[in-house]
């Protein structure tokens, strides 16, 4: 007889980026801010002395030792994993048991409902119609009172979302977040906080990691720090879940190049904070540009706490389809046109297509 996949695997599709071969990349949310001078030789310098025959350090001690520093987090208190994507993984995958409940804020990153199909875990949509009511000042309460009333219903153990959002640019504030957070004791709660340096730390939970027994922050240094290549990510959690996610991933799942750079960039905290600001700027500038295209043509757009900016022109599919015919790749999303923010001349490039389609 021959062997049969899994159920949970035979319909299940590989991530597929689609910015390969075009010139202008905004569909993936990198930093378009890539290490050098100073940085770039310092992390070649760590490179040419390290020792290939030696597995690397297990628990990258001096990395998270930096890291934590940068997040005001005890380093005891964190895992490094290869991006904050393998973390997410370990989390579905051992932090659940199969048929177990979890819950998502949609829309929101693909990639949740990707690994709880493949941990055999339920995944209950909770969001629905919130995507609009969130986006109306003065909801705030109204919106978290809903989130919290309908997760406890569903009886998920888990409740996971990005904050700010992937793909809507909105952010959850702190007080918001820390109030979704006590009402749901006996929920696991993931905090992807991959996007909140560019809200400058506004509705991040890192400060009460110490103080829970129920929470997992998540950062990366592919958004804010232009590191995507080296695929670094970090789980701030209390000491028993921080304990079980050392256990469950591979032994040295952080190799000797990703941990020499992320050694280097997180000695350079200026460096980190000027990347922060360059990218805000850029962000600002796209979305001024964009907001006022929106405004000549009655589209829609939400100022963003991201590094992009989320468009709804009524035609997206087509509108992203004319931008790859010049040359420029974005996201079309079941929400909207995702346009990553670049360069001055990335960004004077997606406008002009804009005006023009």
């Amino acid at each position: 007889m021959a062997y049969v996949l899994p159920e949970k695997l035979r319909n299940i599709v590989p991530y597929a980026p689609g910015g390969e071969g075009v010139p202008v990349r905004l569909d993936a949310n990198e930093s378009f801010l890539a290490p050098s001078g100073e940085i770039w030789e310092e992390i070649l310098e760590r490179i040419a002395a390290l020792k290939l025959n030696r597995y690397p350090d297990m628990l990258a001690g001096r990395l998270l030792a930096l890291a934590g520093a940068r997040y005001g987090v005890s380093p005891d208190l964190l895992t490094g994993g290869c991006g904050s994507d393998e973390l997410i993984g370990l989390i579905f995958t051992h932090l659940l048991s199969p048929g177990d409940t979890c819950a998502f804020l949609m829309p929101d990153f693909s990639m949740y409902e990707v690994y709880a199909n493949q941990s055999g875990v339920k995944g209950i949509d909770v969001g629905a119609d919130l995507y609009a009511k969130q986006r109306l000042p003065g909801e705030e309460d109204s919106f978290v009172d809903t989130v919290i009333a309908r997760v406890k219903k569903s009886g998920a153990k888990l409740f996971i979302l990005s904050n700010p959002c992937n793909p809507t640019s909105l952010l959850i504030g702190r007080e918001e977040m820390r109030r979704i957070h006590d009402a749901l004791p006996d929920v696991l709660l993931i905090s992807d906080e991959a996007y909140m340096e560019f809200a400058r730390e506004a509705g991040s939970l890192l400060s009460l990691v110490e103080k829970s027994d129920h929470l997992i922050v998540l950062r990366t240094c592919s958004k804010a720090f232009g590191m995507a290549g080296i695929r670094l990510g970090f789980a701030a959690a209390p000491r028993t879940i921080t304990n079980a996610l050392r256990a469950v991933k591979a032994p040295y799942n952080l190799n000797v190049f990703t941990q020499a750079a992320g050694e280097v960039l997180f000695s350079h905290p200026e460096y980190l904070d000027r990347c922060i600001e360059t990218i805000i700027a850029s962000r600002e500038a796209l979305y001024a540009m964009v907001s006022q295209i929106a405004r000549e043509k009655g589209w829609e757009t939400d100022a963003p706490q991201t590094n992009f900016v989320l468009l709804r022109t009524g035609r997206d599919r087509k509108a992203a389809e004319y931008l790859k015919e010049r040359g420029i790749s974005v996201r079309t999303l079941s929400c909207g046109i995702r346009i990553t923010a670049g360069s001055e001349t990335e960004n004077a490039a997606v406008v002009a297509a804009l005006r023009e389609f």
